[in-house]
């Protein structure tokens, strides 16, 4: 795993799209995830992965940044999805092409009525990937 203190983060919006639904929806790759062998050929595979992300969701309304690590190194190709005020989502075991399922759990996401990815739907490698859950902050109760 490279360590980078400083996590820098690329912002690529993909943002054609006429859907407003998916405005609140931003996909998070893991850049510098290697594949199954650990192999530090350039590019690495979530650049790829990265790459095919961007593609799946060329013409909508998806924010695709990439990060230098989400420390998820054991689980290999890792990815997060976010919407503004709902559950934070981690993904790991993905593929280099695994690009489409993510923008298929984003567009579920933007969806939602109760902020939560809906299971049914949800692509095989979103379900057996599923890292972590975070609640948004607003949601957090303090206990005294």
């Amino acid at each position: 795993m490279d360590r980078d203190s400083s996590f820098s983060a690329e912002t690529m919006d993909i943002s054609s799209g006429e859907d407003d639904s998916l405005a609140g929806i931003t996909v998070i790759v893991c850049a510098s995830c290697r594949d199954e062998s650990g192999s530090d050929a350039r590019p690495r595979a979530g650049e790829l992965l990265a790459e095919d992300t961007r593609r799946a969701a060329s013409g909508d309304n998806i924010r695709i940044r990439t990060v230098e690590c989400l420390g998820n190194c054991k689980r290999r190709l890792s990815a997060a999805i976010l919407r503004d005020g709902c559950w934070s989502y981690v993904f790991g075991d993905l593929t280099r092409t695994s690009g489409a399922d993510l923008v298929t759990g984003a567009k579920l996401f933007a969806t939602s009525s109760d902020g939560l990815i809906p299971w049914r739907g949800r692509p095989d490698s979103l379900k057996r990937g599923l890292v972590a859950r975070i609640p948004p902050l607003d949601m957090l109760k303090d206990l005294i």
